[in-house]
């Protein structure tokens, strides 16, 4: 990418930032309890609670999850998420939530000059910013650098899943 594309990238992922209320960007809160605050991940709150995973991200970090909405929880196929939330599918829902997840504070400059991030799942998620759009896997980022005190979150608007092995 050109250096214009990325200074083209980085400014619509500072716009996206402006679309959510002030108080989702306070940083006293953890990663758990500023998305619950934030409103719009419902169903993600629900998943992380059924993979056991809360802890970990109330837990010192530094995380950036990618966070997909309510509504990017709602395009799943019919079914698929309430059979993810099975206590005999917790293996599943782990490695779908720990792609989300990347080790470290990256805010929007720092993802915008990757290529791919390595996740907590251990595979790496693929970035392509260009035309002021930015995509993580299959998944647009709609806002970003949600502070939190052990982290940061982007919004996206698809669950991306690990490819298979």
């Amino acid at each position: 990418m050109t250096f214009p594309l990325k200074k083209i990238a980085l400014a619509a992922l500072l716009a996206a930032r402006l679309a959510l209320p002030d108080d989702a960007f306070a940083a006293d809160q953890n990663i758990v309890e500023t998305a619950v605050a934030a409103g719009q991940f419902k169903t993600l709150a629900k998943a992380l609670d059924a993979a056991g995973l809360v802890a970990t991200l109330e837990g010192p970090g530094p995380f950036t999850v990618f966070a997909p909405t309510d509504d990017a929880f709602a395009q799943l196929p019919a079914g698929t998420l309430q059979n993810l939330l099975k206590p005999e599918n917790k293996s599943q829902l782990v490695a779908i939530l720990t792609y989300h997840v990347v080790p470290g504070r990256l805010m929007a400059s720092d993802v915008v000059k990757a290529h791919e991030l390595k996740t907590v799942e251990g595979k790496p998620l693929e970035v392509k910013a260009a035309e002021g759009t930015v995509m993580i896997d299959d998944a647009k980022v709609t806002a970003t650098d949600i502070a939190a005190s052990n982290g940061v979150i982007h919004v996206i608007d698809h669950v991306v899943l690990p490819p298979s092995q």
